[in-house]
């Protein structure tokens, strides 16, 4: 580093309006000012790339501008295409940060420093251009980057080719989303490099040859806005969204236009404005959509998982026809050769589901033929002609089996034969799959074949299918191949096992029977005579719902326990709690010395089978104590001096962070050696009673050798430890406080002289007494106490060394001294004056009281002598046990090696913000909600113990009074609140603990021995005098709480480590809309400054939007950061856009507008919700070593990363819903990573490789509505582009999740409705079919599939119920009870295999992760406690609200963006917003199954035995009571009565409330029906019907009941029901007649009114009478009509709302929202009942309550208070 060498400073460029070249602002790295003075500019690395781009040379100069020798390779491109300068600056500064970063990692390093290593520039455009190169061989294109890697390296043409790419996507905005079509950019704009770069001729001017545009930003006008423009109208055609996704093209389809050579015909270059391409959607002669059609149909699943579903199929088919032999084992049914050849006709079903699946092509494809793709087409109708053919060919042959066997009577040789010619014709059949299977067996054969781009190839694969660039080669290796397959027929094994002898066996007799059934009673009219098959088609239905589904289970039970099982071997869990932490903490320094502090690396090249093996057998002696590691702690100081530095940092950040305070600061540090204590000082926790339990061990071994007590002693390293620094700490303190050269100081001198003396020669047991030691201890105790109090009484300590003096000379010896030999000894004073109680009189001297050194080192001796306690509970707040065990336990597993700080690959955290709370302010902080709680008040309950350390800081730092914290202190006070919520302060502080992590790793990289040594001295002596971290108020500003604040250990930076920092990591916040709230003078700008101003690294991108002129704005992607110098913000960098940033989903459009802002090699996501913490960043480099290990066959391109709920403990819903969340993101992403290789990326902590999405298409997809889930489709699009995805658990990251019930519902639709919208996706198809079986399944189940899944749960419950309504009412039931024989069978039918749905689903990935991480006892402990707090209530809410949106969303679509809102939840939601929320996905569902399980009671034969009722009903009881009672009993103050008449008045007021055109939905009832609805009018025909189908269900209840009525008298004819619908019409009218008489008379006559009142009621009362009187009616059948005839009502409504474009303007709609008013009253009325029963009921509320805050209870919470509502506490 010595030869530094500087160039000369480069002339000023003078470019038009602009600042001099050294202040112009930069964003890291000053490029354009090599002179500066600047950290990282001390790298040569840095000036060597930035020299590189320097090197112009002989090039020809752009001509029509003047050329400045300071301009570079980037300003020459920009020059000739036009590129904007803000865009240059941006990739420069890119460009050389990422080469010299690359070149530093470069080991060894390169023999000339000072230039560009053309290896590393080769391999960066390798990687950058990866895919370009890909592209043009998908397309048999040739490549334009003309440079062979054998020739010489052509360092600067290398340059121009990546700085070309990168100054294209860095201004393609929006068109980033479509890498090809970047390519196609990139491709014509490299061919006109090329010509430039050769000198071409221009053939029609005969000059040197031109880019086809140049000037000012004509990159963007000529090439990126027409493809914008388009993007964007295509955007306008979906009408926001609601269109069907057939009519218009998203990015998708607009990319995948380039994935043909027709790019190249109709586009041209320059790009042809005429082309069709330009043409939308709705117009003539448009490009239609490519690649895809996302059509809304339930069918798609079948068309994306076709393999799954035929396999399911075909296995039913063949085990109903084995079982209905009725033998014991499948295996004797087969020996029949009936048997065998009937099994065969699943060839009929298999050719019958082929045909299905090309019919399916080609009615949800057909949109993709044009005149361009008209092979496709021909393809669609041959299969389905094919697939057609093959049925009758099966037909034809089975027929002849048949024929020949009936013929023969028997299985004669003929019959024979003719079945092993059909076995012939199947095996044709079945060679493609055959073909595949021995494919799978030979995985690399396959991936060869998908990649190479060879003609006949592609011929081959015609048929089967569509060409496409994306899931080509996606086979993983053997080895993965054989896990994962090995799991997977395992688990089918055990279902199909499960499926043939529990669901379909049992259901053969029953069934069987039921179809022998003879004379049937039916009790209603029959249509169809003398056939059972319907009711057995109905009993069967939900065992086919349950056998479709059931996979799900045993999937979740199989990957829990294989979850578990890689979990123990990453030796995740060894360390839980501070216990097994003390067990361990001798070794954990060599831990963190092993793991985090990087070797020399020399030449010994990492990664060598003996480097890994020396590894492994470290790793095993660290984790298990082996050849006892902590002998070196002592010998080796820079070891333990760097561990000190390390371990106080994180000790000290914790109390920075208030999770302990600074008692349990002092028990946890590590001190610095002072006080010449001879061995290591471990923290004061660690030794805890060990000093008396040595006491207890010397009283014991009285006349024991030395020896053997003292390896008694020494068993236990840290009893030893605590020993040895008593004595030490004993001596120095007692020779401290008495003056030197007094005679005191000298007897005490040699007494320590002679005690040291005898254990030198091991005599000291026969010297002293042992027994005397005991009293030493006492009488020191006392001294160290009188020492430690604030006001110091002399006289005292005098007497206490005066008595401590008597015991050592009188009776400390063995051997009695007379005085003579005592002062011979120098053991006495000379002077006999002294002797007579005057000694120590005039010799004590003790320090001055602010010398914190002293005063703490006697604290620790005193906390030595006298704890007595083992400290289990050090520190108290569990957080930081949490962090400290996970932290620790993370050091001993298997991670791989860290490099230096300069050696590491550098990153960026990206987090996209828009308007959420950034820092909490004092109004909110104090508002009260209507019970009277304020939020800080509610922090302060909840977190009781940081709120005392809190205080207990404020008072350390300068606070005198305690309401100086709404004065003085209030910023702090601010962010402490922050830092507990779900806010942008409190991730930017977890994000800039990396920045903080990495100048510490840097400062101990780097610092020889003496720095450390001498530093930690230094710093212990700082902070012992009070001058360090705020322990004194003077030296330190309290805004030092965020991160710009230097902790302890920057105090000794050399200054260089913040360059080093910044090189490595940068955090960018895309702060959308940060522009128009500093023109509002919004408090969020301030703030988001404010963290600007605290943090180096953070920087804020934004959309800037700016007027130019009349109604025209121009839009800017802006880079600002805060400029310590001038104390301001300064803006670095404002690229222009084409137009307005949001044509898709908004998150991804602001992630995506902020990449070309972030650095380095790797980008993490990170969402506004989430933490990060000091210690896990100091991991960091070793986790991004994880890109260069191959995980299978590839290296990875996202890292997974673990995540920890952090809003567990606020309620026991949160914590419900941190369970099911923390087993998801630990134990599924870890059995999906390994072994089944299919873990997508799910969300936010997760690492990508930078370089390999940015030109992939980005972290996240933005189509509208479609990529609804924008974060799982970069999984997707990851694993289709061949990526691999792994996941780390030695890391974590932070996470917040909603926390109150309709947080959460919000929450789970949103997740719902995006794998609705996933399902019709492109990217879901593609992996269906190109995945490999066994991986389609895992993707299948873990991602649409567990939504589908549990949607066919609730599914089972309906078809169940309604199958059973239909036996009891029709009267199959009750003759199949009458006939003996059946009677057992019926009971035996689905004994309700619906207990599964509830528990195992959700509860057993949830035990096993918490018996792993936290011990088996505690899991069950805590899977009690949750059943105890109603959880399994919760998880079948949230399935219901799961299959309703999910359901809703395949057929009708209706997909949006549901901001759930990030608040604490104390407040109790009202009756009607609950109402709102759930009544259409819960309320309505559930009763319509309460009405099924009601009628089904009163007329079943089979419920009249109370038991077989129950057994039957009680798991669908369970699911109606969740559906309505949930929303309450998770509402906190659910059942006050109070507040239930409250609610209910509101409730009625919102029904009823006229309201004007601009009414919410939340203040008018008809608003808001009108926006439920919203989602039939975007439907398409298809939709329309099949809602139609379902919403007739409504009229069988009136079918059904109507027969039962006693006015039937019995009879069974057409005409009992359709006699029945005159009562609906004649209700109806009445309804009409009293309206309109009300709407006439009510006002002004109101006399009338009441008249037509009366006569209508008179005129009921003489219908019923006369029906009474004259008919066979019962008065009984009033109440049951209304059974049926409310259903029917509900129905007619339903179909009205489809109907609703025609009747909105006939007089029927008023009628139709008059009567639905009446139904959503009687709905609320129905759910409000048992509510306002409960809150009647004394002592419901409280254990309401109870239920609800359990788990915060359990933490001292006093929730009454808050509920009651008492004050704030300050």
């Amino acid at each position: 580093m010595a030869a530094i060498r500087y160039r000369a400073p480069p002339p000023d460029r003078a470019l038009p309006n602009h600042t001099p070249e050294d202040e112009e602002p930069f964003n890291i790295i000053p490029v354009h000012n090599l002179l500066a003075d600047h950290p990282s500019l001390r790298y040569p690395e840095v000036r060597a790339a930035a020299a590189a781009l320097r090197a112009v040379g002989n090039l020809r100069r752009p001509p029509y501008v003047q050329w400045h020798p300071s301009m570079d390779l980037l300003d020459w491109l920009a020059l000739f295409f036009g590129f904007q300068r803000d865009n240059v600056r941006n990739q420069r500064e890119h460009l050389v940060l990422h080469l010299a970063n690359a070149q530093m990692r470069l080991t060894p390093p390169p023999e000339n420093i000072d230039a560009l290593d053309p290896g590393v520039l080769r391999r960066f455009r390798r990687k950058l251009l990866k895919n370009y190169t890909s592209w043009c061989s998908y397309l048999n294109k040739k490549s334009n980057i003309w440079i062979s890697d054998r020739s010489n390296p052509d360092v600067r043409r290398e340059l121009l080719y990546v700085s070309l790419y990168l100054l294209i996507w860095g201004e393609s905005a929006n068109l980033r989303f479509m890498p090809e079509c970047i390519c196609f950019i990139f491709h014509n704009m490299a061919m006109e490099l090329n010509k430039i770069l050769e000198d071409y001729i221009d053939e029609n001017t005969g000059q040197p040859v031109m880019p086809s545009f140049s000037g000012e930003n004509a990159f963007l006008n000529s090439v990126v806005k027409p493809i914008y423009e388009t993007v964007k109208a295509e955007v306008e055609n979906s009408k926001n969204g609601t269109a069907p996704h057939t009519s218009w093209r998203n990015y998708d389809d607009i990319n995948e236009y380039f994935w043909s050579r027709r790019c190249f015909q109709k586009l041209k270059w320059p790009i042809d404005l005429g082309s069709n391409f330009f043409v939308i959607s709705s117009k003539q002669k448009h490009v239609g959509k490519t690649g895809f059609v996302e059509q809304r149909s339930f069918f798609n699943l079948f068309r994306s998982f076709d393999r799954l579903f035929v396999m399911m199929i075909l296995f039913l088919q063949a085990a109903i026809i084995v079982g209905w032999e009725d033998k014991d084992y499948p295996w004797h049914a087969l020996e029949s050769r009936d048997v065998q050849v009937r099994v065969l006709t699943i060839f009929f079903t298999w050719a019958g589901l082929r045909f299905l699946q090309s019919v399916l092509d080609i009615v949800l494809q057909y949109r993709l033929v044009s005149r361009e793709t008209l092979w496709y087409g021909v393809r669609m109708v041959l299969k389905s002609v094919v697939a057609a053919g093959w049925i009758i060919v099966f037909g034809v042959f089975y027929g002849r089996i048949w024929s020949q066997r009936n013929q023969d009577r028997r299985w004669s040789g003929e019959a024979n034969q003719r079945v092993l010619t059909f076995l012939k014709v199947a095996g044709v059949f079945v060679l493609p799959e055959l073909l595949a299977v021995a494919l799978f067996i030979i995985p690399w054969v396959r991936n060869f074949l998908e990649n190479t781009n060879w003609r006949i190839f592609y011929l081959l694969s015609w048929w089967f299918q569509s060409r496409s660039f994306v899931g080509r080669g996606l086979r993983e290796g053997l080895v993965d191949n054989i896990k994962y397959s090995l799991f997977w027929i395992l688990v089918l094994a055990t279902k199909f096992i499960f499926s043939y002898f529990l669901q379909i066996k049992p259901m053969i007799k029953p069934s069987q029977m039921m179809l022998d059934l003879k004379d049937v009673k039916y009790e209603w009219h029959e249509f169809f005579s003398n056939s059972n098959r319907f009711a057995v088609g109905l009993l069967w239905l939900p065992v086919v719902l349950i056998y479709l589904m059931d996979l799900q289970i045993w999937y979740s039970i199989y990957s829990s326990f294989v979850g578990a099982a890689v979990g123990l071997f990453a030796h995740l869990g060894e360390i839980r709690n501070i216990p097994q932490l003390r067990l361990r903490f001798q070794f954990f320094a060599s831990a963190i010395q092993f793991n985090l502090m990087p070797e020399e690396q020399l030449l010994n090249a990492r990664g060598t089978l003996k480097s890994k093996f020396k590894d492994s057998i470290h790793r095993l002696k660290l984790r298990y104590g082996l050849g006892r590691p902590y002998k070196k702690l002592e010998s080796n100081q820079v070891e333990a001096n760097k561990f000190a530095l390390v371990w106080n940092e994180i000790i000290m950040i914790f109390r920075e962070e208030d999770i302990i305070s600074d008692r349990d600061l002092e028990l946890l540090e590590l001190p610095q050696n002072s006080w010449n204590v001879r061995v290591i000082r471990w923290p004061c926790f660690l030794l805890c009673n060990e000093l008396l339990l040595a006491l207890g061990q010397a009283k014991e071994l009285v006349d024991a050798p030395d020896k053997w007590l003292w390896y008694k002693i020494s068993k236990n390293e840290y009893r030893r430890c605590a020993v040895v620094e008593a004595y030490d700490s004993v001596k120095h303190l007692l020779l401290e406080i008495i003056k030197v050269n007094t005679e005191e100081h000298s007897i005490l001198t040699v007494l320590f002289q002679e005690i040291d003396h005898s254990l030198q020669i091991e005599k000291f047991t026969k010297t002293f007494k042992m027994t005397t030691l005991p009293n030493f201890h006492a009488k020191l105790i006392k001294l160290v106490d009188l020492l430690k109090k604030p006001t110091k009484d002399v006289n005292q300590i005098v007497n206490t060394l005066q008595a401590l003096y008597e015991i050592a000379v009188r009776d400390f010896f063995k051997d009695k001294r007379s005085i003579e030999q005592l002062k011979e000894d120098g053991l006495v004073p000379r002077d006999p004056a002294a002797m007579a109680g005057h000694l120590f009189e005039n010799a004590v001297e003790l320090p001055d009281p602010a010398d914190e050194t002293f005063y703490r080192n006697v604290r620790r001796l005193h906390t030595i002598l006298t704890s007595r306690d083992s400290m289990h509970n050090v520190p108290t707040n569990l957080e930081a046990r949490r962090r400290i065990a996970f932290f620790s336990n993370s050091l001993f597993m298997n991670i791989p090696h860290a490099p230096q700080v300069e050696k590491m690959m550098a990153f960026s955290v990206l987090t996209p913000y828009y308007s959420e709370d950034v820092i909490y302010s004092r109004e909110q902080l104090r508002t009260e909600n209507e019970d009277g709680i304020s939020t800080l008040y509610y922090l302060q309950t909840i977190y009781d113990d940081e709120w005392k350390n809190f205080m207990e800081r404020m008072r350390r730092e300068g606070m005198v009074k305690d309401h100086e914290i709404w004065t003085t202190k209030l910023r702090d006070l601010r962010l402490w609140a922050s830092y507990r919520g779900q806010t942008l302060s409190r991730t930017v502080r977890g994000m800039m603990y990396y920045y903080r992590a990495l100048k510490m790793l840097a400062f101990l990289d780097s610092a020889s021995e003496m720095d450390i040594r001498e530093g930690a001295r230094e710093l212990g002596s700082m902070r012992r005098d009070g001058r360090l971290d705020g322990l004194g108020s003077e030296r330190l500003p309290s805004t030092r709480s965020l991160s710009r604040n230097s902790s302890s250990v920057s105090l000794l930076f050399k200054g260089h480590e913040y360059g080093t920092a910044m090189m490595k990591y940068t955090y960018v916040v895309a702060c959308q809309i940060y522009g128009t709230q500093k023109a509002k003078k919004d408090p969020h700008a301030d703030e988001i400054l404010y963290l600007m101003q605290n943090n180096d690294a953070l920087r804020v991108a934004y959309v800037d939007e700016v007027n130019s002129g009349r109604d025209m704005k121009e839009y800017y992607s802006v880079l600002v950061k805060y400029d310590a110098q001038l104390g301001r913000e300064v803006e670095i960098y404002r690229v222009k856009l084409p137009g307005p940033l949001k044509l898709g989903e908004g998150k991804p459009e602001n992630q995506n507008h902020a990449l070309i802002f972030t650095r380095g090699d790797a980008v993490q996501t990170i969402d506004m919700n989430q933490d990060s913490y000091f210690e896990e960043a100091l991991k960091m480099r070793n986790l991004l070593e994880e890109y260069k290990q191959y995980y299978g066959i590839r290296k990875p391109t996202i890292l997974g990363v673990r995540e920890h709920i952090f809003t567990g403990s606020v309620s026991s819903l949160a914590w419900f819903m941190s369970a099911q969340e923390t087993s998801f993101v630990t134990l599924g992403q870890r059995v999906l990573a390994n072994p089944l290789k299919v873990r997508m990326h799910y969300g936010h902590p997760d690492v990508f490789d930078r370089f390999w999405f940015l030109t992939r298409g980005g972290l996240s997809k933005a189509s509208r509505v479609i990529n609804i889930s924008e974060d799982i489709f970069a999984g997707f699009n990851c694993t289709l582009r061949g990526g691999n995805v792994t996941h780390h658990e030695y890391m974590q990251v932070g996470k917040g999740r909603d926390v109150g019930l309709n947080q959460i519902s919000m929450f789970e639709a949103k997740v719902a409705s995006g794998n609705g919208e996933q399902v019709l996706s492109r990217d879901v198809y593609r992996l269906g079919h190109r995945l490999d079986f066994f991986r389609m399944l895992s993707f299948f189940y873990t991602t649409v599939g567990f939504f589908f899944n549990t949607m066919m749960v609730i599914l089972t419950v309906y078809a169940f119920l309604w199958g059973r309504l239909y036996l009891a009412l029709s009267g199959v039931e009750g003759s199949a009870l009458a006939n003996s024989s059946s009677n057992k069978a019926l009971g035996a039918i689905l004994n309700q295999q619906f207990i599964i749905q509830l528990g195992i689903f959700t509860a057993l990935p949830m035990i096993v992760e918490n018996s792993l991480e936290q011990g088996f006892l505690q899991a069950i402990w805590d899977f009690f406690t949750m059943q105890l707090q109603l959880s399994s209530v919760f998880y079948s809410f949230s399935m219901g609200t799961r299959s309703h949106y999910f359901g809703r969303t395949i057929l009708h679509g209706g997909a949006k963006y549901r901001a759930t809102g990030r608040g604490f939840v104390v407040q109790h939601k009202s009756f009607a917003e609950n109402y709102r929320l759930y009544a259409r996905s819960h309320f309505i569902k559930a009763i319509e199954l309460g009405l099924i399980l009601t009628i089904y009671a009163s007329h079943s034969p089979v419920a009249k035995d109370t038991f077989v009722y129950i057994a039957l009903t009680i798991s669908s009881w369970f699911l109606v009571v969740s559906w309505i009672m949930a929303p309450f009993v998770f509402n906190p103050s659910g059942f006050d009565w109070l507040k239930a008449v409250y609610d209910f008045d509101g409730f009625m007021n919102w029904i009823w409330y006229k309201g004007g055109v601009f009414a919410k939905a939340e203040q008018s009832w008809e608003k808001w029906w009108y926006e439920e609805q919203d989602h039939l009018r975007t439907t398409g025909l298809l939709g329309k019907c099949v809602e139609i189908v379902l919403d007739l269900r409504f009229f069988f209840f009136q079918f059904g009941i109507v027969y039962q009525l006693g006015i039937a008298a019995n009879s069974t004819s057409i005409a009992v029901y359709l006699l029945s619908w005159i009562y609906v019409f004649v209700v109806v009218a009445l309804y009409v007649l009293v309206a309109y008489a009300h709407e006439k008379y009510a006002a002004k006559e109101h006399i009338y009114y009441r008249l037509v009142q009366f006569l209508v009621i008179v005129l009921a009362v003489l219908v019923i009478i006369g029906l009474l009187e004259f008919t066979s009616f019962r008065f009984v059948d009033l109440f049951t009509s209304l059974l049926a005839f409310i259903p029917t009502g509900w129905g007619m409504l339903l179909i009205a709302q489809v109907f609703r474009p025609m009747l909105q303007s006939t007089i029927l709609w008023e009628l139709v929202v008059s009567v639905s008013r009446l139904y959503d009253i009687m709905f609320g009325v129905i759910v409000m009942t048992p509510v306002a029963f409960l809150s009647w009921m004394p002592g419901f509320q409280a254990m309401q309550t109870r239920i609800l805050f359990n788990e915060a209870f359990s933490r001292g919470l006093r929730i009454m208070q808050i509920v009651t509502g008492k004050k704030s506490m300050i």
